[in-house]
C-alpha cells in the first residue's frame, strides 16, 4: 500500500483565501452519524492530521447538535494559529429526531454565528458556509447578511455547499465565495453539470465532501447496511441497502484492480482520482474525507502522492452512471433539485 511520509503540500483556499493543506480533514464522524466514538483516538486523530499536514478542520452545527464543534473547542484553542476552522450553519435541529428544517434568513444566520462561535471557543471563524440553499429566501439576502459578519471581524471568509453553478455565480457578485462545499467522488458526480465550471471560473476552491461515498469507496463492505452498527446513519442511505448495496459494491471491481496495480488501498484511489478530477477543470481542491482513526487518516494523505495514468482513469470513468440509489433518501435540499 502506498504509505504515508512527507507532510502535504500547501494550496489557496480560493482567490485571497487562507493557504491549507492540500487535503482536509471532515470531523463529522467524531461526534455522531457512524457509531460510537472512542473520543481519545479522535482527539489523536487530530493531532496527528496537524503533524502530517493538515490545518484545514471542517465542522457544522448540526453536527451532534453542536457538540462536535464543542468536541474541537480544545484543539482550536491549543492550535488556533496553525489551523484552518470551517463550520457551516442552516441545518435547523430540534428536540424532535426527524425534524431536519433549512434556515437562511438574516435573523437567524445571526444567531448560528453567535453560537458557533461561543460553542467553538473563538472569537474569529476562519470560513463560514451556509450549508444548505432554502430556495424560499432570496440567495443575496443570506449572502449580504454573512458579508456583514465578516465586515464585522465575526468571519474571514464565506462559502457555500450544494449550490448549482448559477446559485453561486450570483452570491459570488454579491461577496467573494472562497470555496463551495459539495459531494463529488467517483459515485457522485452531480456538480460536474455546472458548480464545478462555476468554480473554476470564479476562482472558488471546490472542497467535496465524501470523497470516499461516505466509506463505500473504501471496498470495505460487503452487504454495507448489515454490517454497519444501528446507530450508523448509513444503514439508511439509498445507497447502503438491499439491491443498491449490492450493485454498487460490484461497481468497485475496477478501482480494486487498480489498487492493486499501484500498490494503494481502494480509497487511495477514489481520493487520487479526485484530486486528478479537478486539476482537468483547471480547479483548486481540497477534499475532506472523514475519519477518527490516525491509520486510516495516513492513508488517507499517502493518496496525495498518487497520479492515475489515462489508461486507469478511463477505467474509472463509466462508475458513477451505474450507480444505484440517490445520496440521500430526501434529495430536497441538494443542488440536483435545483439545476436548470
Amino acid at each position: 500500500m502506498t504509505e504515508y511520509g512527507t507532510t502535504l503540500e500547501r494550496t489557496e483556499l480560493g482567490r485571497g483565501g487562507p493557504r491549507v493543506g492540500v487535503q482536509g480533514l471532515g470531523c463529522m464522524g467524531m461526534s455522531e452519524f457512524y457509531g460510537d466514538t472512542d473520543e481519545a483516538a479522535a482527539r489523536e486523530t487530530l493531532e496527528a492530521a496537524l503533524a502530517a499536514g493538515v490545518t484545514l478542520f471542517d465542522t457544522a452545527d448540526a453536527y451532534g447538535r453542536g457538540r462536535n464543534e464543542e468536541f474541537l473547542a480544545p484543539f482550536a484553542a491549543a492550535h488556533r494559529d496553525e489551523i484552518t476552522l470551517a463550520t457551516k450553519f442552516a441545518l435547523e435541529r430540534t428536540d424532535d429526531p426527524a425534524h431536519r428544517g433549512v434556515r437562511n434568513d438574516p435573523g437567524y444566520i445571526r444567531s448560528a454565528v453567535e453560537a458557533s462561535l461561543r460553542r467553538l471557543g473563538v472569537d474569529v471563524i476562519d470560513l463560514y458556509y451556509m450549508h444548505r440553499r432554502d430556495p424560499a429566501v432570496p440567495l443575496a439576502e443570506s449572502v449580504g447578511a454573512m458579508a456583514e459578519l465578516v465586515r464585522e471581524g465575526k468571519v474571514r471568509h464565506l462559502g457555500l455547499s450544494e449550490v448549482t453553478g448559477a446559485e453561486l455565480r450570483e452570491a459570488h457578485a454579491v461577496h467573494p465565495i472562497a470555496a463551495l462545499q459539495s459531494e463529488w467522488s467517483l459515485f457522485s458526480r452531480d456538480v460536474e453539470r455546472s458548480a464545478v465550471a462555476a468554480a473554476a471560473e470564479l476562482g472558488v476552491a471546490f472542497v467535496p465532501y465524501s470523497p470516499l461515498g461516505r466509506g463505500f469507496l473504501t471496498g470495505a463492505f460487503a452487504d454495507a447496511a448489515a454490517e454497519l452498527s444501528d446507530g450508523d446513519f448509513r444503514r439508511h442511505q439509498p445507497r447502503f441497502t438491499g439491491d443498491n448495496a449490492r450493485t454498487n459494491a460490484a461497481l468497485l471491481a475496477p478501482v480494486r484492480e487498480i489498487a492493486r496495480e499501484l500498490d494503494a488501498s481502494p480509497a487511495q484511489i477514489a481520493l487520487a482520482w479526485v484530486q486528478q478530477r479537478a486539476s482537468v477543470h483547471g480547479l483548486t481542491v481540497v477534499p475532506i474525507p472523514g475519519t477518527r482513526r490516525v491509520e486510516r487518516l495516513r492513508e488517507n494523505i499517502a493518496a496525495t502522492r498518487i497520479t492515475l495514468t489515462p489508461a486507469q482513469l478511463a477505467l474509472l470513468e463509466p462508475i458513477a452512471a451505474q450507480v444505484a440509489g440517490d445520496r440521500y433518501p430526501d434529495m430536497t435540499f441538494t443542488s440536483v433539485t435545483r439545476e436548470a
